[in-house]
């Protein structure tokens, strides 16, 4: 790869996951990106650099041009919802789904309150059903809402659904599976396709070797975790 790039990887779980791809892929960072404050991190290929930031800031950074690639979960890229990004592999990793969920018998056609991180995917959802929502925005223990009375359902990431449960709260809809995918600045795909090309190939048989099983997406349109 005779040219520079920049790949954004969203911090926390799903940087452990990535890690164990890109090293597949010939890419190792010099420094332990988990304990390293470095935000900007150089790795043993000269060509390419690591950027750690938070995962609803990556597709920003990546539509903009401050990384020219990324990783970053469906769901981020759903509520995210620009056409200016590129989306050609599915890496398989941080699998979930993304659900309506409340007490049981919950949910509807009338009017409910949702509570959820994900305003536009959710408006969106309920839009294509013809049922209005109130929505409430939340940045975390989703949980809680409906057992405190401040709404309805919520809609959040399911992993293995234990915290749900734990509340008595059951998965009234599914919405989306999600899993986490490599973005690509469209204006890099053109300057510097040969070695993006190179590269995705590269992740592409690492995924494969882990298997997790690639997929193939075209441009990021619109909508798709929890304990």
């Amino acid at each position: 790869m005779a040219e520079t790039l920049t790949i954004a990887v969203a911090k926390g779980r799903l940087l452990t996951q990535t890690l164990p791809l890109l090293r597949d892929a010939g890419v190792v960072p010099a420094e332990d990106p988990m304990v390293s404050r470095k935000l900007i991190l150089d790795t043993d290929h000269p060509g390419i650099k690591l950027v750690i930031i938070r995962g609803m800031d990556v597709p920003t950074y990546v539509e903009y041009g401050a990384a020219d690639l990324g990783v970053v979960g469906k769901d981020v890229l759903m509520e995210y919802d620009s056409d200016g990004l590129y989306e050609p592999l599915d890496l398989g990793i941080g699998r979930c789904r993304l659900v309506v969920a409340g007490f049981p018998g919950g949910g509807g056609p009338g009017r409910m309150r949702i509570a959820t991180k994900y305003p536009g995917i959710t408006r969106r959802y309920f839009a294509e059903k013809g049922q209005q929502v109130e929505i409430i925005k939340l940045y975390g223990s989703m949980e809680l809402a409906p057992l405190a009375g401040l709404a309805d359902c919520i809609v959040d990431l399911v992993d293995t659904g234990n915290t749900l449960k734990a509340n008595g709260l059951v998965t009234i809809e599914h919405m989306a599976d999600i899993s986490s995918r490599l973005i690509v600045n469209k204006a890099s795909m053109k300057m510097k396709h040969g070695t993006i090309k190179q590269f995705a190939s590269l992740l592409a048989q690492a995924v494969e070797r882990h298997g997790a099983g690639a997929g193939v997406g075209g441009r990021v349109k619109a909508g798709e975790r929890h304990g």
